[in-house]
């Protein structure tokens, strides 16, 4: 049974996402504010998904994220935003999150999302590499090992990162749309979250920034992004 923690200091906001997530049969906790809920989530390891707000009484939410993410590269972060929030939700997702929730929320949207986040994780296990190693100009990545090497140097990748890089450079030179790759690497595909993966291929680009300043990861404006082919 997956278990998920939520963190959210409004009582209401709370209760409805704690009975209905128990009503699709989760395990789920409430936290009301930030500093009990990240002593717990940085002390166990026993959940699969955080629902966050942004907005917490003792600990900040995207602190809290940034966080856990350095901490758990692999665990699902939901966080919630408010309406007017834009700001937050960008940070949030380069912070790492996976996905957010916009208040006001319908239920059955909350549901929706956190089926599809757990069900991504599942099926997040990659089919088997098409190389163990791919090796490209000052870049080398160990897909068993699950290691980057810019120029010699090790670089931290979050898992969603790794995943995002090791599909385009499996595929170096074959452009994909942003929703082809919403599809592949996250598992979804819908209208509007197109910033998801600017916002992964932002950070990406920054990690493996070159001494000559040439980017892996190319834009084929109008179209998406691609690989570049240096090898």
């Amino acid at each position: 049974m997956p278990r998920i923690i939520v963190v959210e200091d409004d009582p209401a906001i709370g209760e409805m996402l704690t009975y209905h997530l128990k009503d699709l049969n989760f395990d789920v906790q409430l936290f009301n504010d930030g500093l009990n809920a990240k002593n717990y989530l940085i002390s166990n390891n026993d959940f699969d998904l955080v629902i966050l707000d942004i907005m917490l009484p003792g600990y900040n939410g995207l602190d809290l994220c940034r966080e856990l993410r350095q901490l758990k590269p692999d665990l699902l972060i939901m966080m919630l935003t408010s309406l007017d929030g834009e700001a937050d939700r960008v940070i949030g997702l380069e912070l790492g999150a996976d996905d957010y929730l916009t208040k006001p929320f319908s239920v059955r949207e909350c549901q929706a999302r956190v089926k599809a986040l757990l069900r991504r994780a599942q099926r997040n296990t990659p089919a088997p590499p098409k190389q163990n190693t791919l090796s490209f100009e000052g870049l080398e990545i160990s897909v068993d090992q699950h290691e980057i090497l810019l120029e010699g140097k090790l670089i931290e990748l979050t898992a969603r990162e790794f995943n995002l890089l090791t599909h385009l450079a499996e595929n170096a030179g074959q452009v994909f749309t942003r929703h082809q790759l919403l599809d592949t690497v996250w598992g979804y595909s819908h209208d509007g979250y197109e910033h998801t993966v600017n916002t992964h291929i932002n950070r990406l680009r920054k990690k493996l920034k070159r001494a000559d300043k040439t980017d892996y990861i190319q834009t084929v404006w109008g179209v998406g992004y691609k690989f570049a082919k240096t090898n």
